[in-house]
């Protein structure tokens, strides 16, 4: 294309010299012949001087990084010449330097427009809030540790904090079935977190994966390592860009951690802490990337270095190898560059990530990691409770008991529930309750919780609890004995006030409306007087 103004301007010369020669073939016998002839002699005196103009443009095109060949270029030119070259220099330095972008890194997705748009299975759209939390889950062969992960996540959380989170749940995986099933699960056991916008879960284009079986098996790693960590890279970065503008921190997490009670109000003081001093990311678990917290605005610089670079390496290598180009100096030693990233990323301790998972996601691997600086979970909350008589019909394991728990020593761990197994709170005088909360489930027993069952009270004022059941329709339902249903356990934990209406209270008791698949394991109760 640069070479385009002087090939019209030869054109130009030869036509004008066709023109006059033909001319010249015919006889003068017209005014009219006499004039064209003058003014083709006109077009080819300026058809050689624009080519000549042209060419001294095109040679000081060459040169016009030398500042004295600019000066030169003027002088040797036209008026009208020098107008066209200063368009031309005005146009060139509006033209945009290319951008680097994922298909430079990434160049089979050129082949399919749509290959990076995600697709939003579950979501409402949910932006501006603190903190957003990524979780990347995969099929595994063995166990799935998604749903118990979440639950660690969501217990617990206030009503201002569950408003001030985003928890994204990446199926990194194309099978629609499969992403599908996932979406339909999380639905079922957490659906009002879903209505809210709480919980998204979305999942890549069917395009957005590479071939990876051209992939080159570097620093000793099998083919299929190489895969899992490549692609591993792959989903990290997707979900980085997925999540940069939804709040203002983002957590990295897995789909088989633990989270320690209190691990967001933690979390947030210690972001807002840190926000006076320069860092790269905060640390909340010691082990690989669980509880890494960037600031969403340098997500798309983290994600593209991790693009850059998907096939070389793991990325908890390439995490560090972006603080050491930021900090450190090749001309100074180890412990100068080790000193210079200990401030670009700061640790929290105690640890409020633990891993769980046995069994890894990849294929035939297990791996028994444990964070040291997690310490030892309570594994009950205790309280100071008002006098009563407590009996079940559980059967407890070893010396777990209902009696230990009420008084503030122990958890209760019992037999598998059936359907009618009750637990039941009798009081020597009815007193006002404000409010309860039962708690189940602990760290080291995360899927033994109630499922399935209601907290009831009696009320010493049976008359006015018939008035309340019988009148306008009422979030409160009828159990046998006069009891009245005031509540449910909801992903383990069963929590709210007791109406004035109610008060005050004879007896409270928790009831299964349905057999349960495993043991039950009560680590808090707290009623509120």
């Amino acid at each position: 294309m640069r070479f385009y103004p002087l090939r019209v301007g030869c054109l130009l010369v030869v036509v004008c010299f066709l023109s006059l020669s033909w001319i010249k073939s015919f006889p003068d016998d017209g005014a009219e012949l006499q004039v064209l002839y003058k003014r083709l002699l006109m077009a080819e005196e300026l058809g050689g001087k624009v080519s000549k103009d042209l060419s001294i443009i095109l040679e000081q095109l060459g040169n016009m990084t030398r500042a004295a060949n600019v000066s030169h270029l003027w002088s040797n030119m036209s008026s009208s010449s020098n107008t066209m070259v200063k368009h031309l220099m005005d146009d060139l330095s509006r033209q945009p330097l290319p951008q680097a972008s994922i298909h430079f890194y990434m160049p089979h997705l050129r082949e399919h427009p749509n290959s990076l748009v995600p697709h939003v299975v579950l979501g409402k759209g949910r932006s501006g809030v603190s903190m957003v939390l990524g979780i990347p889950t995969v099929k595994r062969e063995k166990q799935s540790y998604l749903v118990n992960t979440l639950s660690s996540l969501l217990s617990g959380l206030t009503s201002s904090e569950t408003q001030d989170l985003l928890i994204i749940v990446f199926v990194a995986e194309t099978e629609l079935q499969y992403v599908e099933g996932i979406a339909r699960s999380l639905s079922e056991n957490f659906p009002k977190e879903v209505q809210s916008g709480l919980l998204e879960v979305v999942s890549p284009s069917q395009h957005y994966y590479p071939d990876f079986n051209t992939l080159k098996e570097t620093f000793g790693d099998s083919k299929d390592r190489v895969k899992w960590r490549t692609k591993q890279n792959l989903d990290y970065s997707f979900l980085m860009l997925y999540a940069q503008d939804k709040g203002t921190y983002y957590v990295q997490l897995e789909d088989d951690v633990f989270a320690k009670s209190g691990y967001y109000s933690d979390m947030k003081a210690f972001a807002t802490l840190a926000s006076s001093n320069e860092w790269l990311y905060l640390e909340f678990s010691q082990l690989g990337f669980i509880g890494k917290m960037f600031k969403t605005r340098d997500l798309p610089m983290i994600a593209e270095f991790f693009l850059m670079f998907h096939k070389d390496k793991p990325i908890d290598w390439l995490l560090d190898h972006i603080l050491w180009v930021k900090v450190c100096n090749p001309e100074k030693d180890n412990k100068h560059c080790d000193l210079q990233k200990a401030m670009m990323r700061r640790r929290y301790k105690p640890s409020l990530f633990q891993h769980v998972g046995l069994h890894s996601s990849l294929p035939g691997k297990l791996q028994h990691l444990k964070d040291k600086d997690f310490g030892k979970q309570s594994l009950f909350q205790a309280h100071s409770n008002p006098a009563a008589a407590v009996n079940s019909s559980m059967k407890h394991y070893q010396q777990h008991s209902l009696e230990r728990l009420y008084k503030g020593s122990d958890f209760m761990w019992a037999l598998t529930p059936v359907q009618g197994d009750y637990i039941l709170f009798s009081f020597p005088q009815p007193i006002r309750i404000a409010g309860y909360v039962f708690r189940s489930g602990n760290s080291q027993a995360v899927g033994d919780k109630f499922y399935n069952t209601t907290v009831e009270v009696l009320s010493s004022y049976t008359t006015a609890t018939e008035k309340l059941l019988d009148g306008s329709p009422s979030k409160y339902k009828r159990s046998d004995s006069n009891f009245v249903v005031i509540g449910e356990f909801y992903n383990g934990v069963a929590e709210g006030e007791i109406a004035e209406v109610l008060q005050p209270i004879s007896a409270l008791r928790l009831v299964v409306q349905s057999d349960s698949d495993v043991w039950a394991l009560l680590s808090e109760i707290h009623i509120k007087v």
